[in-house]
């Protein structure tokens, strides 16, 4: 089975991409799933998008653990730990990123076990959040990475998906998907489909259990003023900033600024500290630290009071 993941952020046509890659992977002949992952839903959030194909019937539901491709439509999204991009690669995954980067630079960066495409950005792409048409040249790569799509199958699919849009953007999304199927001739087959899931071997997720409260505690609906305090947003956490003291510089204003629930204050002396009962992990500012200071560990760790290694 192909297990095929697509990262971006809304507004980049990764919905699309998952719609269009398992549109192609039908008209092959294929028994398909695909679908989208949303967060936060406005344009700019991370989000992916995955796909499913195998010969025979589905059985595997939710979302994509060991991929077997991840295609990056945004590279930005990459050190973003609640992005999820490198959830789950092994020495089996390939990794196409979308990027003005060479594969050396990735390589370097990422020290992944298995190997690191890129998909060249748009020449007219020198900003990061103008990339056009990024999630159907992804789906145009990543059909000819697996190596079982042909050119006429992902053509069809593109104009079966985006036939509502009309016929510019219809013809303008063909030619970069195209573009990109021919981009990747030389890597053609180089995704693999996977094993099949046993269920004797099946590893269940890591859930996060939520413990029930008492009524009295959960129930009130608090409507006066000036009381968010009371609100401990912090429950919804999966993952933790941490701040590694030794590391950092006090740029108080970057980490406090960019903190979307003010819940990252200062003493006197520049340090921040980040009050957890607020916290919602969104990880903004671990992408935002400078020194990279800020480091993201699962909650239930931080919770057992255990320490991942740096």
């Amino acid at each position: 089975m192909y297990r095929i993941r697509f990262h971006g952020r809304g507004g980049q046509g990764v919905k699309t991409a998952s719609r269009v890659l398992g549109s192609a992977f039908f008209l092959e002949g294929f028994e398909v799933q695909d679908a989208p992952r949303y967060g936060a839903e406005r344009r700019g959030a991370p989000i992916f998008a995955y796909v499913r194909a195998a010969r025979r019937p589905i059985n595997e539901r939710g979302i994509i653990r060991h991929p077997d491709l991840v295609a990056v439509a945004d590279d930005s999204l990459v050190p973003v730990p609640a992005a999820g991009v490198l959830q789950g690669l092994d020495a089996h995954s390939v990794m196409l990123i979308n990027s003005h980067e060479s594969t050396t630079t990735w390589q370097q960066r990422l020290n992944l076990a298995g190997p690191v495409l890129i998909l060249p950005v748009h020449e007219s792409a020198a900003d990061r959040t103008d990339l056009p048409l990024a999630g159907t040249a992804c789906a145009g790569a990543a059909a000819r990475l697996v190596g079982v799509i042909s050119r006429n199958a992902l053509a069809g699919a593109v104009q079966t998906e985006l036939e509502p849009l009309g016929k510019r953007l219809v013809e303008q999304n063909l030619q970069t998907a195209l573009h990109a199927f021919d981009a990747m001739d030389g890597h053609a087959g180089t995704v693999t489909a996977g094993p099949e899931t046993s269920a004797s071997d099946y590893t269940v997720p890591d859930w996060i259990g939520m413990t029930v409260e008492d009524v009295a505690r959960a129930a009130p609906s608090i409507h006066a003023a000036a009381n968010s305090v009371q609100v401990k947003t912090g429950l919804w956490r999966t993952m933790r900033p941490v701040i590694d003291y030794t590391r950092c510089k006090h740029c108080w204003w970057v980490c406090s600024s960019f903190c979307p629930d003010s819940a990252i204050a200062v003493d006197a002396q520049g340090i921040p500290e980040i009050d957890y009962d607020h916290c919602k992990g969104c990880m903004i500012c671990v992408s935002r630290c400078p020194p990279h200071a800020i480091e993201a560990i699962p909650e239930h760790t931080a919770q057992a009071g255990e320490q991942l290694p740096t």
